[in-house]
This record gives C-alpha cells, sequence and structure tokens, in this order.
C-alpha cells in the first residue's frame, strides 16, 4: 500500500508537471508570458515512522519565473524609448522644413538684402525699387509658412497628449482592476501567474507613455507612481491625468488622486508624454520665439531706417514691414516704389545715405533666445544648426534606447522566458516519470495479488 500511495502521488505531480509544461509550449509565442514550473517537495511522515522512506511526493506550489529587477530595467528602457520616439518624427519635420531652399529663411534674407545692394547701384530705378518691394514679400511669406509649420506642429503635440492621457488614465484603471483580483485570489490561494503576466504587460504599456516607478505591496499588488513621486495606482485605486490649455497657449498637465491634486512638469514624467513635453518645451517653442524676435527686429529696424529718409518725391519715409504681435505673421506694407526713402538728403531723390542704412542692417547684431548675441545674417543659420544638433542627439539617443530595450527583453527572456529546447526535455522526464510511477502501480498490484494468494 505504501508503494501504491507513493506512485499515485509520483503520478499525480508528474501529471500537473506535464499540464504545466504545456501551458508553456503554447505560449512560447505570447508576449511578456512567464515560464512557469512545478516545484517538488517529499512528503514527510509521522515521528513514529523514522526509518520509513517517506509518503511520496508533494507539489508545493506552480512557481512563476518572474524576476521583478529585469521587469524594471525593461519598463525604464521603455519609457526612454518612448520618450524620444514620440519627438521624432517632429524633428524630422522641422528639420525638412527649416532647411528647404524654399522656406529658408537664410535665402530670403539673402535676396532681399541681395535686391537692396542691387538698387544702391542706381537708387532712382523703379523695377531695382520693386525688386526690393517683391523680395521683402517673399521673405514675409516664407516668415508666414514657417509660422503655419509651427502651429500645426503645437496643435498637433496637443492632440497628441491628450491621446497619451487618455490611454495612461485607462491603463491605471486596468491596473487598479488587477490589483484588486490578484490580492483577491491570494488570499484565496489561487494560482495568479496568469494575472500577473497581463498586470505586467500593462505597466510596460504604461511605461511607453510615462516614466513609471513600480514597489510591490504585500497584499500582491503594485503601487504605480511617476518619477516625482505622484501616484498613478496605488492598490485598487487609480488616479486620472488632465490636460488644460493655459492663455500662452501652452498646456499643464495635472493629476487627482483621492481629491488630492499634482501639478506636473511636462517634460518631466518621461515615456511618450515627457517626450512631447520636452520637445515643445525646449525645441518648438524656442524656434517659434526665435523666428518671432529675428522677424520683429528686422522689420523695427528697417521701418527706423525708412522712416528717417525721404522719398523720390521728397516726402517721409514709410514703413516697408508690417507685424503682428500675436502669432508673428508679417507683411509688406502698401508700399510703392517710388515711396522707398533711400534718400537723406532733400532735393536729392537719387541720393543712396539710407538704403547704405538698411544694407548695413544684415550686419547688426540682436538678441535671440539662447543663441545669444548674433546678426542678422547669421541668426537664421545658427537657429538650424542648434535644431540640427537637438535633432542628432535625439536620433542617438533613440538608438540606444531601443538597443538598451531589446537587451533587456533578451535578459529577461533568458530568465523567465520561455525555452522550447527546454521546454521539450522537461516534457520527455516528467513523460517517464509518469510512466515510472505507474509502472510502480503495477508492480504493487502484482505484489498484492500475490500476497492475497498466499492466504
Amino acid at each position: 500500500m505504501r508503494m501504491t500511495s507513493n506512485a499515485l502521488s509520483g503520478a499525480s505531480a508528474a501529471q500537473i508537471a506535464l499540464n504545466t509544461i504545456s501551458q508553456n509550449i503554447s505560449n512560447v509565442m505570447t508576449p511578456g508570458y512567464s515560464r512557469q514550473g512545478v516545484v517538488l517537495s517529499t512528503l514527510v511522515t509521522g515521528a513514529g515512522e523514522r526509518f520509513s522512506p517517506g509518503s511520496g511526493v508533494d507539489v508545493l506550489a506552480i512557481r512563476r519565473y518572474g524576476d521583478s529587477y529585469k521587469n524594471l530595467q525593461m519598463w525604464q528602457a521603455q519609457a526612454q524609448q518612448g520618450q524620444f520616439s514620440a519627438s521624432r518624427e517632429y524633428f524630422q519635420q522641422l528639420e525638412q522644413v527649416m532647411g528647404s531652399s524654399g522656406t529658408s529663411l537664410s535665402t530670403g534674407l539673402d535676396k532681399f538684402y541681395a535686391a537692396l545692394n542691387a538698387a544702391s547701384v542706381e537708387p532712382a530705378s523703379i523695377p531695382l525699387r520693386q525688386q526690393i518691394i517683391s523680395e521683402a514679400d517673399a521673405l514675409a511669406r516664407r516668415v508666414n509658412n514657417l509660422n503655419r509649420v509651427f502651429a500645426v506642429q503645437s496643435a498637433s503635440v496637443g492632440e497628441q497628449r491628450g491621446a497619451v492621457v487618455g490611454q495612461i488614465n485607462l491603463l491605471s484603471q486596468q491596473l487598479a482592476v488587477l490589483n484588486h483580483k490578484v490580492a483577491s485570489a491570494e488570499a484565496l490561494g489561487d494560482n495568479v501567474s496568469g494575472l500577473l503576466d497581463e498586470r505586467d504587460r500593462q505597466i510596460d504599456a504604461l511605461a511607453e507613455l510615462v516614466d513609471v516607478r513600480v514597489v510591490n505591496q504585500p497584499d500582491g499588488s503594485k503601487s504605480v507612481s511617476l518619477p516625482g513621486g505622484a501616484p498613478l495606482v496605488v492598490g485598487n485605486m487609480a488616479s486620472s491625468l488632465s490636460v488644460e490649455l493655459q492663455l500662452d497657449g501652452s498646456q499643464r498637465l495635472t493629476l487627482l488622486f483621492a481629491k488630492e491634486q499634482y501639478v506636473l512638469s511636462g517634460d518631466q514624467v518621461g515615456g511618450r508624454l515627457g517626450g512631447l513635453g520636452d520637445f515643445e518645451k525646449n525645441v518648438l517653442r524656442p524656434q517659434m520665439d526665435a523666428v518671432k524676435t529675428l522677424v520683429g527686429e528686422l522689420a523695427s529696424k528697417t521701418n527706423t531706417v525708412l522712416a528717417a529718409g525721404l522719398d523720390l518725391a521728397g516726402n517721409s519715409g514709410q514703413a516697408l514691414f508690417d507685424t503682428s504681435s500675436g502669432d508673428g505673421t508679417i507683411r509688406v506694407t502698401g508700399i510703392k516704389a517710388e515711396e522707398l526713402a533711400f534718400s537723406l538728403q532733400a532735393g536729392q531723390p537719387a541720393n543712396s545715405d539710407n538704403l547704405k542704412a538698411l544694407i548695413a542692417i544684415s550686419d547688426q547684431k540682436i538678441v535671440i533666445g539662447n543663441l545669444g548675441s548674433v546678426s542678422f545674417s547669421d541668426a537664421y543659420a545658427q537657429m538650424l544648426g542648434q535644431l540640427a544638433i537637438s535633432s542628432q542627439h535625439n536620433k542617438s539617443s533613440l538608438e540606444t534606447a531601443k538597443v538598451v530595450r531589446v537587451e533587456a527583453e533578451k535578459s529577461w527572456k533568458s530568465g523567465s522566458g520561455v525555452n522550447s529546447d527546454e521546454e521539450a526535455v522537461n516534457l520527455i522526464e516528467f513523460q517517464k516519470m509518469y510512466q515510472a510511477n505507474m509502472k510502480v502501480i503495477s508492480v504493487a498490484g502484482e505484489l498484492f495479488d500475490s500476497t492475497l494468494a498466499m492466504l
């Protein structure tokens, strides 16, 4: 009977192991699945049977091969990849637009000052004067086209941010539900491997959108928070992120959790949400402000010089440019060619002293944001160079983040992923174990029959 009892426990354990192996093999291609295995232990007999060989084998648990440290590595790599990938397409578009000869302000400024230089040879020439107005108009159109691109990108960033916030809220709610299910199942002693895998997949998806800090709790739940400590999920409670439009056109992130409100910095939350905030704050808006400053200073200085001169009729000069302080647009006024004030000498309409002062503006210095003091002729080139440096940094950081993520996944799979070869070996071994125990049961039956026959 002892032989039969031992063999039955061994066959039962082998059957549980085979079921577990089949579960692993069936999920070999399932993303985020953590392999499982049986934990076997010898059944301990009573104290009165000190020299007994025991009472068989027991399956203590179905073990899930999860690694919290490797999970954290994957989630951090996912957040980095999400952050740099969020702004990649915006960098590419902005570089293409600002560097194109058709929209480049450097090209527009060069043509405008080339027209001024051409007119200096014959200041009274109407065709040459008209060419200046035409190039000024072309420059204004370049500026306005560029401003429209800025506006489209700003709107797109805002829309994408709103979509990301919605996804974060949904994933946070799902994690709170999974926390409740895991805690309840563990309290009942149920196998929660599937729930844990699903929760880790949800955290991984959340990590792409925002950088997360994950802490394991005694009841089996996980608390998820942002780098600054603002909670996203605690137990079965989830926070709610929202986006508020500000008067300056920017957006403010707020997080509501248990009636407590947190104001978040959009460029410090990591993930795709942080990448969008970083691009908007440190790239897009500085470029917008720089172009606005450049164009505003150009229009102001040009109009000031013209106002000090006299046109062909001896009248005081009129403004060439009209700017809008709101959206940074610029246009050419209705000035006529003969009304351009190139002369500083009354009665000498062909005098070009004031025209020379207009040409000299290109070498004057202006202060533009992070560029510092630069000349009109060099400002746009430096803006484009700064953009190229930021874009290259983003590109190299994204490539590095992708490599780190791939290596983190490999590391995780080496410990938690399903290895088909290993599972095939285990399948054969536990099949042999099952068959051997069934043979023991058969032998025990024969011995029992022999014993009965002797009575």
